[in-house]
Protein backbone atom coordinates (compact mmCIF):
# COMPACT_ATOMS: atom_id res chain seq x y z
CA UNK A 1 0.00 0.00 0.00
CA UNK A 2 0.82 3.44 -0.22
CA UNK A 3 2.65 5.18 2.95
CA UNK A 4 0.21 7.29 5.26
CA UNK A 5 1.15 10.76 5.44
CA UNK A 6 1.58 12.46 8.14
CA UNK A 7 1.35 16.39 8.32
CA UNK A 8 3.31 17.76 10.90
CA UNK A 9 4.96 20.79 12.61
CA UNK A 10 8.25 21.01 12.17
CA UNK A 11 9.71 21.52 15.34
CA UNK A 12 11.87 18.96 16.89
CA UNK A 13 8.83 18.46 19.49
CA UNK A 14 7.02 18.12 16.91
CA UNK A 15 8.67 15.92 15.05
CA UNK A 16 8.85 13.46 17.80
CA UNK A 17 5.57 12.94 17.85
CA UNK A 18 5.50 12.33 14.39
CA UNK A 19 7.76 9.66 14.60
CA UNK A 20 5.82 8.15 17.22
CA UNK A 21 2.70 7.84 14.96
CA UNK A 22 4.68 6.64 12.57
CA UNK A 23 6.23 3.82 14.86
CA UNK A 24 2.69 2.83 16.02
CA UNK A 25 1.68 2.72 12.32
CA UNK A 26 4.83 0.39 11.04
CA UNK A 27 4.03 -2.03 14.17
CA UNK A 28 0.55 -2.43 12.85
CA UNK A 29 2.02 -2.63 9.70
CA UNK A 30 1.12 0.29 7.98
CA UNK A 31 3.83 2.22 6.25
CA UNK A 32 3.99 6.15 6.47
CA UNK A 33 5.42 9.51 5.72
CA UNK A 34 5.69 12.69 7.14
CA UNK A 35 4.88 15.60 5.62
CA UNK A 36 6.65 18.95 7.95
CA UNK A 37 4.65 21.95 7.73
CA UNK A 38 5.00 26.10 9.18
CA UNK A 39 1.92 27.16 10.83
CA UNK A 40 1.20 30.76 11.82
CA UNK A 41 2.15 30.17 15.71
CA UNK A 42 5.64 29.24 14.53
CA UNK A 43 6.21 32.32 11.78
CA UNK A 44 4.68 34.99 14.24
CA UNK A 45 7.19 34.52 17.34
CA UNK A 46 6.39 39.27 18.45
CA UNK A 47 3.03 38.32 19.99
CA UNK A 48 1.79 36.47 22.45
CA UNK A 49 -0.75 33.36 21.36
CA UNK A 50 -3.74 35.42 22.71
CA UNK A 51 -3.16 38.58 20.18
CA UNK A 52 -2.43 36.11 17.75
CA UNK A 53 -5.97 36.11 17.97
CA UNK A 54 -6.59 32.86 15.33
CA UNK A 55 -8.22 29.77 16.39
CA UNK A 56 -5.73 27.04 15.21
CA UNK A 57 -2.85 28.97 15.11
CA UNK A 58 -0.46 25.97 15.58
CA UNK A 59 -3.42 23.30 13.55
CA UNK A 60 -4.68 24.82 10.36
CA UNK A 61 -1.82 24.95 7.15
CA UNK A 62 -2.17 21.08 8.91
CA UNK A 63 -5.79 20.41 8.32
CA UNK A 64 -5.65 22.30 4.69
CA UNK A 65 -3.28 19.75 3.33
CA UNK A 66 -6.08 17.32 4.78
CA UNK A 67 -8.35 18.83 2.58
CA UNK A 68 -6.98 19.28 -0.09
CA UNK A 69 -5.69 15.39 0.42
CA UNK A 70 -1.95 16.01 0.08
CA UNK A 71 -2.06 14.30 3.56
CA UNK A 72 -3.93 11.74 5.30
CA UNK A 73 -3.34 12.55 8.93
CA UNK A 74 -2.43 15.41 10.81
CA UNK A 75 -0.33 14.81 13.89
CA UNK A 76 -0.96 17.55 16.88
CA UNK A 77 -0.28 18.18 20.61
CA UNK A 78 -3.64 17.48 21.65
CA UNK A 79 -3.58 20.68 24.06
CA UNK A 80 -3.08 22.85 20.85
CA UNK A 81 -6.55 22.10 18.91
CA UNK A 82 -9.37 23.65 18.82
CA UNK A 83 -12.31 23.33 21.11
CA UNK A 84 -14.36 22.89 17.74
CA UNK A 85 -13.30 20.57 15.06
CA UNK A 86 -14.89 21.49 11.46
CA UNK A 87 -17.57 19.31 10.36
CA UNK A 88 -15.30 17.82 7.41
CA UNK A 89 -12.75 16.50 10.10
CA UNK A 90 -12.50 14.00 12.93
CA UNK A 91 -9.97 13.69 15.54
CA UNK A 92 -9.64 9.70 14.85
CA UNK A 93 -7.18 8.98 18.21
CA UNK A 94 -5.43 10.21 21.13
CA UNK A 95 -2.27 8.26 21.91
CA UNK A 96 -1.77 7.41 25.92
CA UNK A 97 -1.06 10.38 27.86
CA UNK A 98 2.58 11.16 29.29
CA UNK A 99 2.27 12.48 32.78
CA UNK A 100 0.48 15.65 33.04
CA UNK A 101 1.97 17.91 35.42
CA UNK A 102 3.60 21.50 34.83
CA UNK A 103 7.18 21.61 35.79
CA UNK A 104 9.63 24.44 36.29
CA UNK A 105 13.07 24.38 34.03
CA UNK A 106 16.52 26.12 35.24
CA UNK A 107 19.85 25.84 35.01
CA UNK A 108 20.27 26.90 39.26
CA UNK A 109 19.91 23.79 40.99
CA UNK A 110 18.59 25.62 44.05
CA UNK A 111 16.07 27.83 41.80
CA UNK A 112 13.35 28.45 44.85
CA UNK A 113 9.81 29.40 43.75
CA UNK A 114 9.11 31.58 46.38
CA UNK A 115 12.47 33.68 46.12
CA UNK A 116 11.12 37.66 45.68
CA UNK A 117 11.08 39.15 42.02
CA UNK A 118 12.12 35.39 40.29
CA UNK A 119 11.27 35.71 36.74
CA UNK A 120 9.42 32.80 34.93
CA UNK A 121 9.02 32.64 31.21
CA UNK A 122 6.08 30.82 29.95
CA UNK A 123 3.69 31.58 26.96
CA UNK A 124 0.35 29.99 28.45
CA UNK A 125 -2.49 32.69 29.77
CA UNK A 126 -3.26 29.76 31.92
CA UNK A 127 0.36 29.25 33.84
CA UNK A 128 0.82 33.36 34.11
CA UNK A 129 -2.82 33.25 35.90
CA UNK A 130 -2.25 30.06 37.99
CA UNK A 131 1.33 31.21 39.04
CA UNK A 132 -0.27 35.08 39.78
CA UNK A 133 -3.08 33.19 41.82
CA UNK A 134 -0.23 30.53 43.72
CA UNK A 135 2.83 32.63 43.51
CA UNK A 136 2.10 36.36 43.56
CA UNK A 137 5.91 37.39 44.22
CA UNK A 138 6.65 35.75 40.92
CA UNK A 139 6.69 37.52 37.79
CA UNK A 140 6.12 36.25 34.52
CA UNK A 141 7.70 36.92 30.80
CA UNK A 142 6.23 35.70 27.72
CA UNK A 143 8.51 32.72 26.21
CA UNK A 144 7.20 31.98 22.74
CA UNK A 145 8.83 29.90 20.31
CA UNK A 146 10.24 26.08 20.67
CA UNK A 147 11.45 24.39 23.64
CA UNK A 148 15.44 24.97 22.43
CA UNK A 149 14.98 28.67 21.31
CA UNK A 150 12.98 28.95 25.42
CA UNK A 151 16.05 27.04 26.71
CA UNK A 152 18.65 29.40 24.99
CA UNK A 153 16.80 32.67 26.35
CA UNK A 154 16.93 30.51 29.93
CA UNK A 155 20.41 30.35 29.06
CA UNK A 156 21.41 33.62 28.36
CA UNK A 157 19.89 35.20 31.42
CA UNK A 158 16.24 36.28 29.98
CA UNK A 159 14.44 34.47 32.85
CA UNK A 160 15.19 32.46 36.17
CA UNK A 161 12.93 29.46 35.21
CA UNK A 162 10.75 28.38 32.38
CA UNK A 163 7.10 26.63 32.92
CA UNK A 164 6.47 23.87 30.80
CA UNK A 165 4.11 21.04 30.05
CA UNK A 166 6.47 17.55 31.90
CA UNK A 167 5.60 15.82 28.19
CA UNK A 168 7.78 18.28 26.18
CA UNK A 169 10.79 18.15 28.18
CA UNK A 170 10.59 14.38 28.40
CA UNK A 171 9.77 13.64 24.79
CA UNK A 172 13.10 16.32 24.19
CA UNK A 173 15.01 14.41 26.76
CA UNK A 174 15.46 17.44 29.29
CA UNK A 175 13.94 15.85 32.56
CA UNK A 176 17.17 17.02 34.35
CA UNK A 177 16.69 20.63 34.05
CA UNK A 178 13.13 20.35 36.11
CA UNK A 179 14.02 21.63 39.68
CA UNK A 180 9.75 21.57 40.53
CA UNK A 181 6.86 19.45 39.61
CA UNK A 182 3.46 21.42 40.00
CA UNK A 183 1.09 19.64 41.58
CA UNK A 184 -2.11 18.99 39.01
CA UNK A 185 -4.19 19.45 41.95
CA UNK A 186 -3.23 23.08 41.62
CA UNK A 187 -1.58 23.88 38.19
CA UNK A 188 -4.40 21.95 37.13
CA UNK A 189 -3.22 21.65 33.18
CA UNK A 190 -4.87 22.63 30.00
CA UNK A 191 -7.39 20.23 28.28
CA UNK A 192 -5.76 17.76 26.20
CA UNK A 193 -2.21 18.25 27.51
CA UNK A 194 0.02 15.39 27.37
CA UNK A 195 -1.52 13.69 24.43
CA UNK A 196 -0.57 13.75 20.78
CA UNK A 197 -3.98 14.01 19.20
CA UNK A 198 -4.45 12.65 15.63
CA UNK A 199 -6.64 14.19 12.99
CA UNK A 200 -7.95 12.94 9.75
CA UNK A 201 -10.38 14.23 6.72
CA UNK A 202 -14.27 12.42 7.46
CA UNK A 203 -13.75 11.48 4.09
CA UNK A 204 -11.29 9.14 4.68
CA UNK A 205 -11.05 5.69 3.20
CA UNK A 206 -13.05 3.94 6.02
CA UNK A 207 -10.66 0.22 6.48
CA UNK A 208 -8.01 2.60 6.62
CA UNK A 209 -9.53 4.80 9.62
CA UNK A 210 -10.29 1.81 11.31
CA UNK A 211 -7.05 0.23 10.81
CA UNK A 212 -5.28 3.43 11.93
CA UNK A 213 -7.18 3.98 15.27
CA UNK A 214 -6.49 0.01 16.13
CA UNK A 215 -2.97 1.18 15.96
CA UNK A 216 -2.94 4.17 17.81
CA UNK A 217 -5.90 5.04 19.84
CA UNK A 218 -5.76 4.64 23.62
CA UNK A 219 -9.07 3.91 24.88
CA UNK A 220 -8.38 5.39 28.37
CA UNK A 221 -7.15 8.62 27.09
CA UNK A 222 -9.76 9.26 24.60
CA UNK A 223 -12.41 8.93 27.20
CA UNK A 224 -10.67 11.56 29.52
CA UNK A 225 -9.91 13.77 26.77
CA UNK A 226 -13.75 13.64 25.18
CA UNK A 227 -14.47 14.89 28.85
CA UNK A 228 -12.20 17.48 28.58
CA UNK A 229 -12.83 18.74 25.27
CA UNK A 230 -16.57 19.34 25.89
CA UNK A 231 -15.95 21.17 29.05
CA UNK A 232 -14.32 23.24 26.70
CA UNK A 233 -16.22 23.53 24.46
CA UNK A 234 -18.96 24.30 26.13
CA UNK A 235 -17.24 27.22 28.05
CA UNK A 236 -16.29 28.43 24.11
CA UNK A 237 -12.69 28.36 25.05
CA UNK A 238 -9.44 27.94 23.37
CA UNK A 239 -5.55 28.28 23.68
CA UNK A 240 -5.73 32.22 25.05
CA UNK A 241 -8.11 31.57 27.68
CA UNK A 242 -6.85 30.13 31.32
CA UNK A 243 -9.71 27.68 31.52
CA UNK A 244 -8.05 23.97 32.86
CA UNK A 245 -9.52 20.53 32.56
CA UNK A 246 -8.03 17.18 33.73
CA UNK A 247 -10.16 13.97 33.54
CA UNK A 248 -9.17 10.42 35.15
CA UNK A 249 -10.42 6.92 35.15
CA UNK A 250 -10.22 4.99 37.62
CA UNK A 251 -10.44 1.07 38.24
CA UNK A 252 -14.00 0.60 37.92
CA UNK A 253 -14.55 2.98 34.73
CA UNK A 254 -15.20 6.00 36.72
CA UNK A 255 -14.70 9.39 34.99
CA UNK A 256 -13.61 12.07 37.17
CA UNK A 257 -13.40 15.61 35.80
CA UNK A 258 -11.95 18.90 37.49
CA UNK A 259 -11.96 21.66 35.64
CA UNK A 260 -12.77 25.55 35.83
CA UNK A 261 -11.11 28.85 34.75
CA UNK A 262 -9.30 31.13 36.55
CA UNK A 263 -9.09 35.20 35.91
CA UNK A 264 -5.77 37.24 34.08
CA UNK A 265 -4.83 38.07 37.46
CA UNK A 266 -5.85 35.06 39.17
CA UNK A 267 -7.15 36.21 41.65
CA UNK A 268 -11.09 35.33 40.24
CA UNK A 269 -11.06 31.20 40.44
CA UNK A 270 -14.03 29.17 39.98
CA UNK A 271 -13.61 25.59 39.89
CA UNK A 272 -16.14 21.86 39.92
CA UNK A 273 -15.40 18.73 39.97
CA UNK A 274 -18.35 15.63 38.75
CA UNK A 275 -17.77 12.01 37.88
CA UNK A 276 -19.82 9.82 35.56
CA UNK A 277 -19.62 6.87 33.92
CA UNK A 278 -16.53 6.48 30.94
CA UNK A 279 -19.40 6.22 28.27
CA UNK A 280 -20.78 9.89 29.48
CA UNK A 281 -17.95 11.30 28.98
CA UNK A 282 -19.79 14.32 26.71
CA UNK A 283 -22.26 14.73 29.23
CA UNK A 284 -19.77 14.98 32.05
CA UNK A 285 -17.63 17.65 29.83
CA UNK A 286 -21.01 19.94 29.66
CA UNK A 287 -21.78 19.84 32.98
CA UNK A 288 -19.03 20.46 34.62
CA UNK A 289 -18.53 23.40 32.14
CA UNK A 290 -22.19 24.43 33.01
CA UNK A 291 -21.46 24.55 36.93
CA UNK A 292 -18.40 26.38 36.68
CA UNK A 293 -20.11 28.99 33.73
CA UNK A 294 -23.05 29.10 36.38
CA UNK A 295 -20.54 29.94 39.74
CA UNK A 296 -19.30 33.10 37.69
CA UNK A 297 -17.20 31.67 35.02
CA UNK A 298 -19.43 33.47 32.53
CA UNK A 299 -18.19 36.69 34.48
CA UNK A 300 -14.53 35.68 34.09
CA UNK A 301 -14.70 35.18 30.70
CA UNK A 302 -16.86 38.42 30.25
CA UNK A 303 -14.45 40.26 31.89
CA UNK A 304 -11.19 38.61 29.57
CA UNK A 305 -12.41 39.24 26.68
CA UNK A 306 -13.85 43.29 27.27
CA UNK A 307 -9.80 43.21 28.66
CA UNK A 308 -8.98 42.27 25.31
CA UNK A 309 -10.94 44.63 23.61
Amino acid sequence: MNPIRLATRSSRLALWQAERVAYLLSQAGLPSEIVPMTTIGDQVLDRSLAKIGAKGVFTEELEESLRRGETHLAVHSAKDVQSSIPDDLELLAFLEREKVNDVVLSFNEHLSLDQPGIVLGTSSTRRKAQLRRFYPGATTAEARGNLQTRLRKLEEGQYDGLVLAYAGVHRMGYEHLVRHTLPETRFVPATGQGSIAVECARGLNADLKIQIQAALDHPATHACLRAERAFLQTMEGGCSIPSFALATLDAVGALHLHAGIISLSGEEYVEDTQTAPAADAHRLGTSVADAVLGRGGREILASIREHRG
